[in-house]
């Protein structure tokens, strides 16, 4: 498989074309990103850590009847993604307040919501990424109303089966965000990637800790610290998990 000139470079990611117009290449960095890209860094290993992760939590999606732009992980930081056209939105899931959600509603950190939150935001660094309504979103035909609908249903199915795999790895899925693409067919598959970088974990074990808990990018943006060696948890716990399965 050659390799041709890069199609798209982004905070975590670059993006090649391949030989093939139906399959991309993903290659993870280990570049590091917080605030909008206003604190800037870098994170031993982080690309193949994170390559990994969305790898094997990829496939065990698809097992699961998601539908996923993963092909094959042909090496440690690199991934054969489906070609899809990404659409401008993240979507965040919250099951615990954190982060922005706490910011904005005045919620205590560690707040357990009744229910999971559907969040979207659009995907534009000028503007912040701003959280829109869903109204907003159809306004400015980020997507139609049936892809928001499947989008939204998708999410929830996704957060129910990552809530009780990271139980099983002792872990507590705190929030995560997600990016949906529409494939040559125009089927919409779950894409970019499910990691650290994109997901509030918090260990089990030290959940009474609000510093000690934390086994994601957190550790990045607040200065907490072991950044690498709370990834390589994250990993070694995934990889268990997946081997018991």
């Amino acid at each position: 498989m050659s390799v041709h000139t890069k199609l798209y470079e982004g905070k975590a990611k670059i993006i090649y074309p391949t030989d093939d117009p139906q399959i991309f290449l993903a290659v993870f960095k280990d570049d590091a990103t917080a605030f909008n890209a206003q604190k800037r860094g870098s994170i031993r290993g982080k690309g193949e850590i994170n390559c990994s992760i969305s790898s094997k939590l990829f496939k065990e999606l698809e097992a699961h009847g998601v539908k996923t732009h993963f092909i094959d992980s042909p090496a440690p930081n690199q991934m054969r993604i489906e070609a899809v056209k990404i659409l401008p939105l993240e979507v965040v899931v919250r099951n615990i307040a954190a982060g922005s959600l706490c910011q904005q509603t005045g919620l205590p950190l560690g707040t357990v919501l009744k229910q999971p939150l559907v969040e979207f935001y659009y995907k534009n660094d000028q503007l912040g990424d701003p959280l829109l309504t869903r109204d907003r979103l159809l306004l400015m035909e980020l997507a139609t109303v049936e892809q928001v609908n499947k989008i939204t249903h998708l999410a929830l199915q996704i957060n129910e089966f990552l809530k009780d795999f990271f139980q099983q790895c002792d872990i507590t899925l705190v929030d995560f965000k997600l990016e949906f693409g529409l494939n040559s067919q125009q089927q919409l598959l779950l894409a970019d990637e499910i990691s650290p970088d994109t997901c509030r974990l918090w260990d089990i074990s030290a959940e009474n800790d609000p510093n000690r808990r934390v086994l994601d990018k957190d550790r990045f943006r607040r200065d907490l610290g072991n950044v690498e060696d709370a990834y390589q948890e994250v990993l070694r716990r995934v990889i268990k998990a997946v081997e018991r399965e």
